[in-house]
């Protein structure tokens, strides 16, 4: 959990793919608003139907290396967050691992009203909360080339490129950040 004075606090919960309720939409509801939206345009889902979301986060669901969580702030979705074993999904083969390793993506729901620092927060709350597992030493990401949003944010956490990749989707910049390197450039930061 992550408090701040100007943006309140997150927590993050397993995603959970049940059906919704009454009054209540399911999470692959929510989180389809969310990468169907034009701002998600890298996550190259922005055709897909609720069934293809759906289907999507059970396959990850099932995977023994990959596993989604739905950010809150101050109890109300506000993002969606993946972790995975990079050494294999995502960069299997396509990168030297390091014991510790551990890869991660993070997508901001489409705000209602704008808040400033809002997104960083976020991936500040993220990169926390992978670093709460004593196992991990190290984050690594691969944004694609183009979205430079995300390799700013990248960097104000911590993040250094290291190279750029060629996966069958994307070109991307594989990018790293250890333990260390977040808490140096988070501390003393409003979180």
């Amino acid at each position: 959990m992550t408090s701040t004075k100007t943006t309140g606090t997150f927590t993050v919960r397993p995603m959970d793919l049940s059906p919704g309720r009454a009054g209540r939409r399911s999470d692959a509801e929510v989180v389809h608003a969310w990468v169907t939206h034009p701002r998600a345009a890298f996550w190259m889902m922005g055709d897909a139907r609720l069934e293809d979301v759906e289907r999507e986060y059970m396959a990850i669901a099932a995977h023994p290396h990959h596993d989604a969580f739905i950010g809150l702030h101050d109890g109300r979705p506000a993002f969606l967050m993946e972790r995975y074993d990079p050494t294999e999904v995502e960069l299997k083969g396509l990168y030297e691992s390091e014991p510790g390793d551990v890869g991660m993506h993070f997508l901001v729901a489409p705000p209602e009203t704008p808040v400033h620092g809002f997104t960083r927060a976020v991936i500040t709350a993220v990169m926390k909360t992978l670093f709460a597992d004593p196992a991990v030493r190290r984050v690594v990401v691969e944004p694609d080339v183009t979205n430079t949003a995300v390799q700013a944010l990248n960097e104000a956490v911590g993040f250094e490129v290291v190279r750029e990749i060629t996966k069958p989707e994307k070109q991307a910049l594989l990018s790293t950040c250890t333990r260390e390197q977040f808490e140096a450039a988070t501390t003393g930061a409003d979180r």
